[in-house]
């Protein structure tokens, strides 16, 4: 049997009932993104976005193609780490830990020592503000650009013509091995630049994430563990520190992200296809573009329909996200949302799962199905889907 999981990064289905701990009141990535006028969801409407609970300004239709819910997330965070992780079957009960102040100096301090190389900034900035204001400086002094967000994140900025992207991940292991325990960030991430002071710096598709090793099983380790096919599309080997997966495919944006899944679809395997789509947030969310979200989105609307007929009989595919990231909030960060599900496949039942209580019932379900023996805090839904 073959499952299909694709995660559309940060498309959050509405504030959380605790969102005002998080500051994100108000918060809803796909309500906000529905009033652009690129917005398209006419064909996962019909395979029931539209009727996950609260979400009924997208028109819920009577017939509808999946199965559909809205999931709450019980960790205590809403990074893409946390969020995969419980979606994955590990539900954490502490947030990992943010720098909003800057890291603290002995962390700099043995950074630089260990890479032979100095740092900029230290706080926490836009990305892409971050080069504009610090990289003139960098290019000038070989300094690293080390910056954070509102996300468990320590992220390094260096141009590739100064540190080649190979030269930049090095340092970012070297990050990795300081920064446990305490200051245990959830990923160190390589932001490799390239332009100059005149005409202005971009950042590259060469991106890489270096994440903290889950700190329990997931349903990817489980699998692995019986056999079965774990094939990671886009960072989810980043994500899960490259635990329990048994081939990585690395795309550069949702594009190249859904050509592979769709690659992968044509071919032969037994067990899991984990897909993450990652321009949602990356490129429109934590940039505060509506309509680029939007078109992102009408973009997935229009590759699903195929990617479903040529689906075998015993196939499924889940569609959901990892947290919010509202384009038109007041904050570039992250959003404490609940996330959308549609499954659907040739066997699957039309029917509305209401609101769960937890992602882990994804991992609970995914391993049901493909016969995996896993423990985890999520339940079940199988038996409820499956004609």
């Amino acid at each position: 049997m073959r499952v299909f999981l694709v995660i559309l990064d940060s498309c959050g289905a509405g504030e959380l009932p605790d969102a005002a701990l998080f500051g994100d009141v108000g918060a809803h990535t796909l309500k906000r993104i529905s009033t652009s006028k690129y917005f398209n969801c006419e064909n996962t409407r019909k395979y029931g976005l539209a009727n996950i609970d609260g979400q009924e300004y997208l028109g819920p239709i009577k017939d509808q193609l999946g199965a559909c819910a809205r999931i709450a997330e019980r960790s205590m965070g809403k990074d893409t780490t946390i969020g995969h992780w419980e979606i994955a079957g590990i539900v954490s009960e502490k947030p990992l830990p943010t720098f909003p102040d800057g890291f603290p100096e002995w962390v700099l301090k043995e950074f630089s020592e260990k890479c032979g190389v100095g740092v900029l900034c230290n706080k926490a900035y836009s990305g892409t503000e971050v080069i504009k204001d610090y990289g003139e400086e960098h290019m000038r002094t070989g300094k690293l650009i080390v910056y954070t967000s509102a996300d468990s994140v320590f992220q390094i900025a260096a141009h590739e013509e100064l540190y080649p992207p190979e030269e930049l991940y090095r340092f970012c292991r070297i990050a990795r091995e300081i920064l446990k325990g305490e200051v245990g960030v959830g990923r160190v991430i390589a932001r490799p630049f390239v332009g100059d002071p005149e005409h202005g710096f971009t950042r590259t598709t060469n991106r890489h994430d270096f994440s903290l090793e889950p700190y329990g099983e997931t349903m990817l380790d489980a699998m692995k563990a019986e056999g079965r096919d774990v094939i990671a599309v886009g960072k989810i080997t980043d994500i899960f520190a490259g635990r329990g997966v048994t081939e990585t495919i690395l795309t550069h944006g949702n594009t190249e992200g859904m050509k592979v899944t769709k690659e992968v679809e044509e071919r032969d395997f037994d067990g899991l296809c984990f897909t993450n789509l990652v321009d949602f947030d990356m490129l429109y969310g934590h940039r505060q573009d509506i309509d680029g979200y939007a078109k992102a989105f009408a973009e997935f609307d229009g590759w699903f329909p195929k990617f479903v007929a040529d689906m075998r009989e015993d196939d499924v595919v889940f569609v959901t996200a990892d947290h919010g990231c509202d384009p038109g909030d007041e904050s570039t960060d992250h959003t404490r949302e609940y996330i959308p599900l549609l499954v659907a496949g040739p066997r699957v039942r039309p029917v509305n799962l209401g609101t769960r209580s937890t992602y882990a019932d994804i991992a609970a379900t995914i391993c049901e199905l493909l016969g995996v023996d896993f423990e985890c805090p999520g339940e079940s839904f199988a038996s409820e889907i499956l004609k």
